[in-house]
């Protein structure tokens, strides 16, 4: 058994507290849900793993490719389960901005 030290191991529990806090701290989420956030760093990690490996060698190849782009699809899914998906930023300049754009 690991000892939860590698770098990979460091790497899942950062991600999964990243999630649990998204989500309002651990108490706020069910065992259910801290599966599937399991299940998400672990396909996080991993995808970083190949995203590193294809840097490194200059290319992907298609068997590569597919796996990635299947997993990527994978944690799409799990992501949009557990409620964690992307949020539109609020881009409005503050007033302030507008009225100082105006007078020059």
């Amino acid at each position: 058994m690991a000892d939860g030290r590698s770098a990979w191991a460091r790497r899942m529990r950062d991600l999964m507290a990243l999630h649990l806090s998204d989500l309002g701290g651990e108490g706020a989420v069910s065992a259910a849900e801290k599966s599937l956030i399991r299940r998400a760093a672990t396909l996080t990690v991993e995808l970083e793993r190949m995203e590193e490996r294809f840097a490194t060698d200059g290319e992907a190849d298609a068997d590569a490719l597919d796996l990635y782009s299947r997993t990527s699809g994978n944690l799409r899914r799990l992501l949009e389960a557990i409620g964690l998906t992307g949020r539109a930023r609020d881009v409005t300049p503050a007033l302030s901005t507008c009225i100082e754009r105006r007078l020059t």
